[in-house]
């Protein structure tokens, strides 16, 4: 079903950035995701962080896999180019597009189970090769397309929507991450807007591989049993709906993080996410230091948010393989095929 398409009437004081945009600009079509999902709050802080950098939408590629995740793109910057590949597959389908043209910013939007599972294969070398680009995954423990099964980030205990506790060990991609050499980490919540757009800022500004996940409340499938939002709690009032087109309207989940101490939110299903930002004094310079603080809250029963690693002295996929900096798009076909008494050359050079 395609998106609604937002009015466009503009209210004439909206403020411009350095091109002369105002945000609107930076929007794309009306949500279909349920109401209240974490989904849409990630996306307007996206929208605004894209605004105060002041990016061209025209120089902006957004892509994505499949996954209620990979619709986010259809939801900002509709002046942008987009590319929306297989299950799993965006990483890879990233990775040659920023060889061909580097001149392009990055976008990929991705879920924990487009990334954790079929996808973590082309993830992981996506990290490896430092391709510039901001990865977003979108993490809800939850494969939210399919009735929520499990999926790879979920923490051992959970339950499902039958009440089936999850018994397999997660897969965190923020210590995925951190163990394969990511040059910029950071995790955030998709109900503290102000936390999350300087990250966004900071990751489209860095020179590498920004890995971004955010925790981001399915109000869907954290319905499992115990829960007040629940389809048989909802039938119990005489609402007759089926599971498989009734979609209870939520609260959107809005919070700030406090500097100190740990923040506690409450999801709909009556669970508590424990949040806590880096204390001060903090090196995200230091890869085993932050890998020990954030194992150690972990088992703390703690999520820690904010930029938990960067290092900005790693170079970047192009920089490492010494390519041109004209983009490949732009280098004269008779550069890029040499023909074939050239090909003849190299082959003789082999022998």
């Amino acid at each position: 079903m395609p998106s609604i398409v937002k009015p466009a009437a503009r209210h004439p004081s909206l403020q411009r950035n350095e091109l002369g945009l105002t945000i609107r600009d930076y929007e794309g079509s009306m949500s279909t995701l349920c109401a209240g999902c974490g989904h849409d709050s990630i996306t307007a802080a996206l929208v605004r962080a894209l605004w105060e950098v002041s990016m061209p939408p025209h120089m902006l590629a957004k892509m994505s896999g499949i996954g209620c995740s990979s619709k986010t793109p259809a939801y900002f910057v509709s002046g942008a180019h987009g590319f929306n590949s297989a299950h799993g597959r965006m990483p890879a389908i990233t990775t040659g597009a920023a060889a061909a043209n580097r001149a392009m910013t990055y976008v990929g939007i991705s879920g924990d189970g487009d990334s954790l599972s079929i996808g973590i294969g082309h993830l992981c070398h996506a990290i490896r090769r430092n391709v510039k680009m901001l990865y977003l995954i979108e993490n809800n423990g939850v494969y939210g397309l399919t009735k929520g099964q499990f999926s790879a980030s979920a923490d051992i205990g959970s339950k499902s929507k039958k009440g089936e506790p999850n018994r397999m060990q997660p897969i965190d991609p923020v210590l995925l991450g951190l163990s394969l050499g990511a040059t910029f980490v950071a995790r955030g919540f998709s109900g503290d807007k102000e936390q999350l757009v300087p990250i966004f800022k900071a990751a489209l500004r860095h020179r590498g591989f920004a890995l971004v996940d955010v925790i981001s409340p399915c109000v869907t499938f954290n319905d499992h049993s115990g829960s007040t939002k629940s389809y048989l709690n909802t039938r119990k009032r005489g609402i007759r709906a089926t599971e498989a087109d009734f979609v209870m309207p939520q609260q959107e989940i809005l919070t700030n993080i406090a500097d100190e101490g740990v923040t506690s939110v409450a999801m709909h299903d009556g669970s508590i996410l424990r949040f806590r930002v880096v204390p001060e004094g903090y090196d995200p310079s230091d890869r085993e230091r932050v890998l020990s603080y954030l194992l150690e809250q972990q088992q703390a029963g703690h999520i820690v948010t904010g930029i938990l690693f960067l290092d900005e002295n790693v170079p970047d996929m192009h920089e490492a393989n010494n390519t041109t900096q004209m983009p490949l798009t732009q280098v004269p076909y008779a550069k890029l095929c040499p023909g074939a008494a050239e090909l003849a050359r190299l082959q003789e050079a082999f022998q």
